[in-house]
């Protein structure tokens, strides 16, 4: 929401609350004609009524709405609710007692004859007045807060919606897509069945890229079944049969995950890897617990020959899109080191 619409709400609020006090005291002196009277009851009321209000409306926006109630703990609102309030009220009636003993204005009950100016019934008074200013606080803050959840929603799930085409249309890379297919050809003569196989498992992954992907979350079985067949593809250009180690722990389930989430960091490892013939140049694991979805992908590579570096479309794509999607759900560390490249990515289960 626009800093001018919060300002605007803000400055209705407090107009609306002088024209009632205003509107009160036209009615209870309509028939006196007594300026400095009615100017001595307004600076009365701004004591006894404006400083409890404003008090507890700011405290109840800017502290209780954001460390209380945001976070769901109702009972510690409520207490801190009347906490706050009754502490303004206490404060605003030592400042009003402290106008009415200098002089400065006048006590309108003459001294508190008939007993409606005892401090105990100001006072809760004062926090009535602070309580009903804090509840139309909470109201406010609340409305712009879900207001600026809705938006905020729709501007990730935009920038979401662009991160996941641009990692689609990497996917298709052309030369990847052609030297797959030309491996599958060269298959089809020693093995028409297994090239049969490696033929469907492309079709797959065209297909779970094209549609799986539309979805803001897929279970993560799909996901895992999409980087089996991936990595199955991408083994037919090697006859080392120990070069990439893959391996699922745990309970896969029900639980779902963000598509297209792992295969950048591990499309990274086979890019980078250079010597295919080298025993479990690429590990690949995914861990799976009641917390938790770890994945951790290893790979191998010749400094001398590739310098394998952090960055990469695909990494930079793919943090950004966990930030937007996970964020405060996931830890991802990157390390560089000794000719290993390592990416470590963990995601809380929401």
């Amino acid at each position: 929401m626009k800093k001018t619409f919060v300002f605007l709400l803000h400055l209705g609020f407090w107009a609306c609350y002088f024209l009632l006090v205003f509107i009160a005291l036209g009615l209870y002196y309509r028939s006196n004609h007594d300026i400095s009277r009615v100017m001595n009851a307004l600076n009365t009321i701004l004591l006894f009524a404006f400083i409890p209000s404003v008090g507890s409306f700011y405290s109840y926006y800017f502290l209780l709405f954001a460390r209380y109630l945001q976070k769901k703990k109702i009972f510690q609102s409520i207490f801190i609710g009347i906490l706050i309030s009754l502490v303004v009220a206490i404060l605003a009636y030592i400042l009003l007692r402290f106008f009415i003993e200098s002089g400065r204005i006048i006590d309108m009950d003459e001294g508190g004859k008939n007993g409606r100016s005892t401090a105990p019934q100001t006072i809760l008074v004062m926090t009535i007045i602070g309580l009903l200013s804090g509840g139309v606080a909470l109201v406010m803050k609340g409305f712009i807060t879900w207001y600026n959840e809705i938006k905020l929603k729709e501007i990730l799930r935009e920038k979401n919606h662009e991160m996941e085409m641009m990692l689609i249309k990497k996917q298709f890379d052309p030369h990847l897509l052609f030297n797959t297919i030309n491996n599958i050809d060269s298959l089809i003569l020693r093995d028409a069945v297994l090239a049969s196989d490696y033929l469907n498992k492309l079709s797959d992954i065209i297909r779970f890229v094209l549609y799986e992907t539309r979805a803001n979350e897929i279970l993560l079985l799909k996901e895992i079944e999409y980087l089996e067949k991936y990595i199955a593809l991408q083994k037919i250009r090697t006859a080392n049969e120990t070069y990439v180690f893959f391996s699922v722990t745990g309970t896969i389930g029900d639980k779902l995950i963000a598509p297209m989430i792992f295969i950048p960091f591990i499309e990274n490892a086979f890019k980078h890897t250079t010597n295919k013939k080298m025993e479990n140049a690429i590990t690949i694991k995914i861990n799976i617990d009641d917390e938790s979805i770890r994945l951790t992908c290893e790979n191998k590579y010749d400094s001398k020959t590739v310098p394998q570096t952090s960055g990469g479309l695909g990494n930079e794509l793919i943090k950004k899109r966990l930030s937007l999607i996970y964020p405060d759900r996931h830890t991802l560390e990157v390390n560089n080191d000794n000719e290993l490249y390592r990416v470590n990515l963990i995601i809380k289960n929401g």
